[in-house]
């Protein structure tokens, strides 16, 4: 029995608490539209990190990979200007599980991994423009609203 509680108060803490609850990916749903609010459904899109890269048509809902680091989009469509944003990284309830349960291993571990964190969820991005979206401003059953960048943190569309 002493082995046993033993065994698991080791792996409770080599193990962060969002790494257990939280995987790798989160969906993130990604719409486009148009300056006059019109959706606009198939454009491509290019999600960036410091894991790598996804594509998806918007409208649809992309797996993206889980950092600390925020999220650059780009969404082209040949009848409108290039559409960008940035998803800002905020950490989820499994960073501040750690740092309450005092898991100050976990937290870390949380950290490298990315896992602590979280991106908005649904996001529209308009054509010509450059936005922000930060999870802080998510509201269930909506997209997350959108700010306008300060000028040194537009994202830089990539090809």
């Amino acid at each position: 029995m002493k082995n046993l509680i033993a065994l698991l108060a080791v792996g409770a803490l080599t193990t962060g608490c969002a790494s257990v609850v939280n995987d790798s990916t989160h969906p993130m749903k990604v719409e486009t539209k148009t300056a006059t609010g019109d959706l606009v459904t198939g454009a491509e899109c290019k999600l960036t990190n410091d894991y790598g890269s996804v594509s998806v048509k918007s409208g649809d809902t992309a797996q993206v990979r889980r950092s600390s680091k925020d999220l650059d989009i780009v969404c082209k469509d040949p009848k409108n200007p290039d559409a960008l944003a940035r998803a800002i990284s905020r950490a989820n309830a499994g960073m501040f599980g750690n740092i309450i349960l005092g898991g100050g291993i976990g937290a870390i571990i949380d950290h490298n991994k990315g896992t602590a964190y979280t991106y908005p969820t649904w996001v529209q991005l308009e054509f010509g423009k450059s936005l922000v979206f930060d999870r802080t401003n998510e509201k269930d059953g909506a997209p997350t609203l959108a700010t306008q960048p300060p000028a040194a943190a537009t994202p830089v569309a990539t090809k």
